[in-house]
């Protein structure tokens, strides 16, 4: 079975910057696509970005553009989000997914998820 691992959450200041990873099992990775998503307290879970097989291919949500970055490494089984310039906004738990069939923001699409990683941001 695909398993995602998360890593890179923790408390930052407003303003400041941080990396999330994301490792995929298996040997199929380079053929799926690749989403973010995150989910705050009392709200639903949003779409943050999203990747295609080869990286050709990215969206991203409109709260976050100009500010965060997808990437991918298909020799690594890894897909990252760099995230600069963050707002206590951004304060939420953040989900890695795999999508087997093709790229899209639709969260009903996604296979596979990951445990989520906790983002805090402090003013």
């Amino acid at each position: 079975q695909v398993q995602l691992v998360e890593s890179g959450g923790g408390l930052v200041q407003a303003g400041g910057s941080l990396r999330l990873s994301c490792v995929v099992s298996g040997r199929t990775f380079r053929l799926y696509a690749m989403g973010w998503f995150r989910q705050a307290p009392g709200k639903e879970r949003e779409f943050v970005a999203a990747i295609g097989t080869t990286g050709g291919t990215t969206y991203y949500g409109d709260s976050v553009k100009g500010r965060f970055t997808i990437s991918r490494d298909n020799a690594k089984n890894t897909v990252d989000l760099q995230m600069n310039t963050l707002k206590p906004e951004d304060t939420a738990v953040y989900y890695c997914a795999a999508n087997a069939l093709h790229l899209t923001k639709n969260e009903g699409s996604y296979d596979y998820w990951g445990q989520g990683t906790q983002v805090t941001v402090s003013s």
